[in-house]
């Protein structure tokens, strides 16, 4: 299935739209190996038509399943386009397929929406990786032997007398 608008229904009126999007329709169920989209894409989007194309605005929402790069913990990722636009246009070199008067706006809400992906997940932005997370201060590797733990890998740097 996918998300189409009639541009016939748009000759007299604007048209708006809700409703959701499973990640099998939107294909992008396996994208990437530490985010997985389970949840579908809800949308609530306005459409109208202007001389030579169409405008699209509105909301895009969904939730991701995400594991954290640094510690491999799994958290969830709330994904908001509050102000999501897009111009089709219906004329020229750039326009837009139209198929029995209806053109999908499918493909363009994928695009935007795996451009929104996070580029790096974390779980806090102060995450301290695995080593933080399952290992005390003084068990941290090439910390061994250093007086009053390691605060910082350079503090034995820190010491040196050049």
């Amino acid at each position: 299935m996918a998300l189409l608008i009639n541009l016939r229904h748009l000759e007299d009126k604007n048209v708006r739209v809700q409703g959701e999007l499973t990640p099998k329709e939107l294909e992008i169920e396996s994208l990437d190996e530490v985010i997985h989209a389970r949840r579908p894409l809800r949308y609530d989007l306005e459409a109208q038509k202007m001389e030579q194309s169409v405008l699209v605005t509105g909301t895009l929402a969904l939730e991701l399943d995400c594991e954290c790069v640094r510690c491999l913990t799994a958290f969830r990722h709330r994904l908001q386009l509050d102000r999501w636009v897009c111009h089709l246009l219906l004329e020229g070199d750039d326009k837009v397929l139209v198929v029995s008067d209806c053109l999908d706006l499918t493909p363009y809400l994928r695009e935007d929406i795996v451009l929104a992906f996070p580029q790096h997940p974390l779980c806090k932005p102060d995450c301290g990786g695995l080593a933080n997370s399952q290992q005390k201060p003084e068990e941290q590797p090439g910390t061994a032997g250093m007086p009053g733990s390691a605060s910082s890998a350079w503090a034995a740097l820190d010491k040196l007398k050049l």
